[in-house]
């Protein structure tokens, strides 16, 4: 059975993206990009809402000359993952392995995790707080980047408690801190 898991890069100060939507300050380094690497490369499925998947899909048809290494090593990860995009406005994808469902239906999702052999990620901050308040979210992964940005969107959802373990922490040479918490049912 696959762990959904939430993996995100986020301010110190919880915001995926600042007030005005950016998120340029995110942008990982080699080292952090090459350990993001490894953590999604056990991921069969990745599970989106419209703006993340929108924001992702560059990696499709990313031309790879001339990037990095571990650039180049991402986009076949992403590639070689299945991807489900939660969207009742998104008409077609412009991804190879994507399907679109125009609801998100915790039960479905529990299906997928309880088929699967390998984990399942959910990204974008909305759709991780529907998985979050249906209790489906197993593992929590964040990457938080060493700027306070005020406000924007938040990481994470107001209003849920969710008792966590920490199990991993690792600082990075550009002052990026994982922390790796598992659901403690």
């Amino acid at each position: 059975m696959g762990k959904l898991v939430y993996s995100v890069l986020a301010s110190l100060d919880g915001y995926v993206a600042d007030a005005d939507g950016a998120f340029d300050w995110a942008v990982p380094d080699a080292e952090v990009h090459a350990f993001v690497n490894d953590l999604e490369r056990g991921a069969g499925t990745y599970l989106y809402g419209r703006r993340m998947y929108e924001t992702m899909a560059v990696w499709e048809d990313m031309p790879l000359d001339g990037q990095s290494e571990v650039m180049a090593e991402y986009a076949g990860i992403w590639r070689a993952a299945d991807k489900v995009v939660y969207s009742s406005q998104l008409q077609e994808v412009s991804s190879a392995r994507t399907r679109i469902e125009r609801v998100f239906d915790p039960d479905a999702v529990r299906a997928m995790k309880e088929r699967s052999d390998r984990d399942l990620t959910v990204g974008g901050p909305g759709l991780a707080a529907a998985a979050i308040r249906a209790g489906l979210v197993d593992e929590y992964q964040l990457l938080l980047v060493p700027v306070l940005v005020g406000g924007g969107t938040r990481a994470l959802p107001d209003g849920v408690r969710v008792d966590l373990e920490l199990t991993d922490v690792r600082h990075f040479g550009n002052g990026t801190v994982f922390l790796r918490h598992r659901l403690v049912r």
